[in-house]
């Protein structure tokens, strides 16, 4: 009995010693997709993404940005959401206005200090296309 209390015990002080973004904070970021099924040749084209979101709630966030190639494909603006199955693992819905397309991924937030993370995200992409982004976060709380 003892020991079930001093696990929870240990848990809470955990999740509080951890916590990430609350309610009412702005996540400011940006990344460059590593690896992207519709590069032909290494390093012929980039894409990056900049992106803000607002946590409307602790594990919900919506967000606009823009999505910019190195070739002559259109930018786009974006539009999405972000849910946080916890503080680290996330789902992120995302359409893409200008390059008509919408994407669906999985990510993971890691903190690197209290305010800035470091994020990595896979996005399959509606016309096909698969893509692997790293890049940095800045909660602005």
């Amino acid at each position: 009995m003892l020991k079930k209390y001093l696990i929870t015990l240990s848990m809470c002080l955990l999740a509080l010693a951890g916590k990430a973004q609350s309610t009412h904070d702005v996540l400011i970021g940006g990344g460059l997709d590593l690896l992207k099924t519709d590069n032909k040749a290494l390093f012929k084209k980039a894409q990056l993404g900049f992106e803000g979101n607002y946590f409307v709630v602790r594990h919900f966030a919506v967000g606009v940005g823009a999505e910019l190639w190195t070739t002559n494909q259109k930018s786009s603006f974006v539009m999405g959401m972000r849910w946080y199955a916890n503080d680290h693992v996330f789902i992120r819905m995302r359409g893409l206005i200008g390059a008509n397309d919408a994407a669906i991924g999985l990510g993971y937030s890691k903190p690197l200090s209290q305010n800035l993370r470091f994020e990595g995200m896979g996005d399959f992409y509606f016309t096909g296309s698969f893509g692997l982004r790293f890049g940095l976060g800045y909660i602005l709380k």
